[in-house]
């Protein structure tokens, strides 16, 4: 996902889950905050773009699984933007951790801690897409 692309999607922080909604026929695009899973309320007009640049989008399965974007680190300069499609109780989890953890206005270094972990275990268990010999 590019740097425009994202910004596209007007999302108001640096991280946020997609996820087909059966329900309500579309992709709904949420961000974690200390107050819970926040619906981003703005049009999704690149996420076409984006899928048509990562297919395996398109597979994902409604209301099961979900693309995780951390861009957090990439904000400040440091580490890469991480991107994860991986099931949707996953993202909620993350959710909770914030919301558990959240302190004063910057979330505090427990929150960040555990921040770090939670994105440290994803890591650790995953596969790397394979490249198509198309």
């Amino acid at each position: 996902m590019t740097d425009a692309q994202w910004d596209g999607l007007m999302i108001p922080i640096n991280m946020a889950f997609f996820y087909k909604s059966s329900l309500e026929e579309r992709v709904v695009s949420l961000y974690p905050s200390p107050a819970g899973a926040t619906e981003s309320l703005l049009a999704l007009e690149t996420w076409s773009d984006i899928v048509s640049m990562n297919p395996v989008l398109e597979d994902m399965q409604g209301d099961v699984e979900a693309l995780l974007v951390n861009r957090v680190g990439h904000a400040r300069g440091g580490q890469e933007a991480e991107y994860y499609l991986l099931p949707i109780d996953e993202c909620f989890k993350l959710v909770g951790l914030i919301r558990t953890h959240w302190r004063g206005l910057s979330g505090g270094t427990e929150v960040w801690q555990e921040l770090g972990r939670f994105f440290a275990d994803l890591k650790s268990r995953a596969e790397l897409p394979k490249e198509s010999n198309a």
